[in-house]
């Protein structure tokens, strides 16, 4: 078997695999299909400091070769997570890692101080770019002197792994990228979904009662991919690459484009063992090409 370990900040991935916030539940939910001690890492739904209700329904919608959502951040808080939640995960023998989401600065940080308290969390990933919601989230996440201030004040109160998650919804990523980078995160992970509709042709009306949400899955790949490769040419941190990554060779793919991990995210929507498929996919592929470690292709686009 080839060696699938790779290295984000401080934490130490038995493999290059990881499940995208918002779209794996806290992970017990998957529990029946596989054992999750065999992901590299696993990235919990949105995480606020106070509880949040969410958008009205309705606040899904599939469409062509990908889906919408404007779920909202739903969620029961910091608070609820550290009493209720953790302790049911924190025994799981991978990365557990908490996005963390707000909609000012002070939400961030206390936000990030809660999560710091619990020992067993192995790092954050700091949600800059969430689209659905109306105050804070992608406001963040589109200009990088904001995506500074609010990665440099969390940075202050957190001294474990720091990801920060980036959003499409921009002309240039790579300047979010090195803002992020120059005030201390350890990763970047790219891309959030990308800003989109639907509309119910009959009623005349948008679908989502929000008229705007996230849109995901295989249509935004490509886009994706050339977000992950233009970044990863642009800092010296690891970037972690998701967006419509729906099998084995998607992932190669991310990982031959930069990125050092991957996510996968409404994948699990269609097949809850995606993940553990594609990291046996990913060891096959290695074995047959001769590579030894999964950090021989880790860039290694030709072009």
């Amino acid at each position: 078997m080839a060696d699938l370990s790779v290295k984000i900040g401080q934490l130490e991935l038995k493999n290059p695999v990881m499940t995208a916030s918002g779209t794996f539940g806290f992970g017990e939910e998957f529990s029946d299909f596989f054992d999750l001690s065999r992901l590299g890492g696993y990235i919990v739904k949105g995480t606020t400091l106070a509880p949040r209700q969410g958008n009205a329904y309705p606040r899904m919608a599939e469409t062509p070769a990908g889906m919408l959502n404007a779920v909202g951040l739903q969620n029961k808080g910091v608070h609820y997570f550290a009493d209720e939640i953790y302790p049911r995960l924190k025994d799981i023998d991978s990365n557990l890692i908490v996005n963390v989401s707000g909609s000012t600065i002070e939400d961030y940080v206390a936000c990030t101080e809660k999560v710091a308290e619990l020992d067993k969390v192995s790092g954050i990933e700091l949600n800059i770019s969430c689209p659905n919601v109306k105050q804070g989230g992608m406001a963040f996440g589109t200009c990088a002197c904001s995506a500074a201030d609010v990665v440099k004040a969390v940075r202050k109160v957190y001294p474990k792994t720091l990801i920060v998650k980036l959003s499409p919804n921009v002309t240039d990523i790579t300047e979010i990228a090195r803002a992020a980078e120059a005030e201390g995160a350890d990763s970047v992970s790219l891309i959030n979904t990308l800003l989109g509709m639907a509309i119910d042709a009959d009623k005349r009306r948008p679908v989502l009662s929000t008229v705007t949400g996230g849109l995901s899955g295989p249509c935004v790949k490509p886009i994706a991919l050339r977000m992950v490769w233009q970044t990863a040419r642009a800092v010296k941190i690891p970037v972690i690459g998701l967006g419509g990554i729906m099998n084995w060779r998607d992932a190669v793919e991310f990982l031959l484009a930069g990125a050092t991990a991957v996510q996968l995210g409404t994948a699990n929507f269609i097949d809850p063992e995606v993940t553990i498929k594609v990291i046996d996919g990913l060891n096959e592929y290695l074995n047959k090409n001769g590579y030894k470690s999964v950090n021989e292709i880790i860039g290694a686009l030709e072009i």
